[in-house]
């Protein structure tokens, strides 16, 4: 029987386990940030102090601490024990996505073009305290053609991949900022970005219905995805050669079309044969974020 989640008063927006998978942390459309146990649902704490819409959510690899990026223009450190807002990066525009690098010390987020101010991905290094007390990342990069609308760290840190509202897909360096790669798989905006259990695969969840896996170090484009909705988000089974696809059409047409062909399932395709095997229903609205436990289960 599934376990039902209800901490939310707005539209889920991410959802991301640790990495041992004791916890889910969840953030939505509302300020609040909650984090729950993942073995029987029930909710451990919220990370107070957002005022706005929390787009991203990240925990590091000893789960010691959790970052989240808001539309209040703020991107925010927080103890995950304790709850404590640790540390306070103010952005000129809203904190679209953000993530740890895998050692923890690293935190990239990037910031959307709206109200005039351009995109940037910003990197802070957590072991100099002066870079966030005086709001001075140790490397922006300036994203001037098409906002960036999710983005991961490649594996051992080296690089972030990013996804753009365009459709293109790229590298930058974390250590010289340079871009090291670009391509254009997707016709429409990337939603997600999600990388395999052991970071050499990452597959992407885009507007023009299909989801796409890449090859992590060259960008290689290795299978396509293909369903009749814009694809919201996708995961990678860390066990099994299986893709969860989670998608639906857009959130303002909802209420205009029958649930049972509003295409809300989550839709399970295997990795090599790009053919669907599966679908498991049960929601009344678009799904917005999809993620595996570590075991595969």
């Amino acid at each position: 029987k599934p376990i039902l989640l209800q901490g939310h008063e707005r539209s889920i927006t991410q959802i991301k386990y640790n990495r041992e998978g004791d916890l889910l942390f969840t953030v939505a459309k509302d300020p609040i940030v909650n984090v729950w146990y993942s073995v029987n649902g029930e909710r451990l704490g919220t990370y107070n102090g957002h005022t706005g819409a929390v787009w991203c959510v990240d925990a590091d690899w000893d789960t010691r601490h959790v970052l989240t990026g808001s539309a209040d223009n703020s991107c925010r450190l927080w103890d995950c024990e304790t709850g404590k807002q640790l540390a306070l990066v103010k952005t000129s525009s809203a904190v679209r996505t953000c993530g740890f690098d895998f050692g923890g010390n690293i935190i990239m987020f990037s910031t959307d073009k709206q109200m005039g101010y351009q995109c940037f991905v910003s990197f802070f290094d957590l072991r100099d305290p002066s870079q966030i007390e005086n709001n001075e990342p140790y490397m922006k990069i300036p994203c001037s053609d098409s906002k960036i609308t999710s983005a991961v760290w490649g594996p051992l840190g080296e690089f972030i991949i990013a996804g753009h509202e365009s459709g293109e897909l790229n590298q930058f360096s974390a250590k010289s900022g340079e871009q090291l790669s670009n391509i254009k798989e997707h016709t429409k905006q990337i939603n997600d970005i999600q990388t395999s259990r052991d970071m050499t695969m990452f597959i992407t969840a885009s507007k023009d219905n299909t989801a796409k896996l890449f090859d992590c170090t060259t960008l290689e484009h290795l299978k396509t995805f293909r369903t009749e909705r814009p694809v919201n988000s996708a995961a990678l089974s860390p066990i099994f050669d299986h893709v969860v696809l989670g998608g639906g059409q857009e959130a303002m047409d909802v209420t205009t079309t029958s649930t049972r062909i509003g295409k809300f399932e989550a839709r399970f395709f295997h990795l090599a044969f790009e053919e669907e095997f599966g679908r498991v229903k049960g929601h009344f609205g678009p799904i917005n974020s999809v993620a595996f436990h570590p075991d595969g289960k």
